[in-house]
């Protein structure tokens, strides 16, 4: 059995589940998630029902079981939680990400883990690429109003174009870590796409819509996609998926909207800084064939 810790945004919790699915299907063993964190974390809640995924939800007695911990060793880590190498020395059954970027140890993890982490790298998943591509589709009919957007988007030269700002501009140790994607980024990344594809028009997708309309002047059509809230997310990201081309911001939920999107031809354009903070290595997040400005 693989357990995994899901946190954060559908965007995170799409990459937790990947890195876990792929160890799973590595030892033909189940999957199954922990989803207790978002009982505190109010920021997000779980998101993944969306798919059809494998949805199988751990229970207290399993996490226990998987991590072996008795009284004796939570004690210490309540006391020593920031040690998070401590645990992983002490219970290999445990694994804890060390770092940002890609650790090629996790791919020959043994069966019986917890994994607790974001795993950001298409390199945790890559050789299960068409399970994820299967799995990760959207089960929910779509409204009349996406609807209409998609089919607009398939009739175009369709480029998405995702600002994310709120938590990243209103939360500030938020804001230092990642900060926003500015518009120097958004400018390059137009003229890029413009200099090699014929009339593009560009959806552009934003938690503040608002300012995308005031602030976004592209030169090229535009087409605003503000249908959907934080609760309907799953919508916007099936229609990144369904773009020819996407011009990301540094931000997981735009990622996964180029990942899904599965046209040979595409030009995916990504920040060539991902982060505010220097520490935390992003070399391995952004793929290879993805354009970084």
């Amino acid at each position: 059995m693989i357990i995994v810790r899901l946190i954060g945004g559908l965007g995170n919790q799409m990459f937790q589940y990947a890195a876990a699915r792929r160890l799973a299907e590595k030892h033909s063993t189940i999957l199954k998630l922990d989803i207790f964190g978002f009982e505190q974390y109010k920021l997000h809640r779980y998101s993944l029902h969306c798919f059809h995924i494998w949805e199988y939800l751990a229970t207290h007695n399993e996490i226990k079981y998987i991590c072996k911990e008795n009284n004796f060793f939570r004690k210490i880590k309540k006391k020593l939680s920031s040690k998070s190498s401590f645990f992983v020395y002490q219970n290999q059954n445990l694994l804890t990400e060390k770092f940002f970027h890609f650790d090629p140890e996790i791919l020959d993890a043994s069966n019986d883990v917890f994994l607790d982490g974001y795993w950001q790298s298409e390199k945790y998943f890559a050789d299960i690429t068409n399970i994820l591509q299967r799995e990760f589709v959207v089960k929910y009919q779509q409204d009349p109003i996406s609807a209409k957007f998609a089919e607009q988007i398939q009739t175009a030269e369709s480029v998405s174009l995702h600002v994310r700002r709120t938590d990243y501009v209103n939360d500030s140790l938020t804001n230092q870590i990642h900060g926003t994607c500015n518009q120097e980024y958004y400018t390059q990344a137009v003229q890029y796409i413009g200099d090699r594809v014929p009339s593009p028009h560009f959806f552009i997708f934003s938690d503040e819509p608002e300012w995308a309309k005031h602030n976004l002047n592209l030169g090229y059509p535009i087409t605003i996609v503000d249908c959907n809230n934080a609760s309907r997310n799953y919508e916007d990201l099936r229609l990144m998926s369904l773009c020819k081309h996407n011009i990301i911001a540094n931000s997981s939920f735009s990622w996964w909207g180029a990942w899904l999107n599965r046209k040979h031809y595409k030009i995916v354009i990504a920040p060539k800084h991902w982060f505010n903070d220097p520490s935390r290595n992003s070399k391995d997040l952004i793929p290879e064939s993805w354009i970084k400005i």
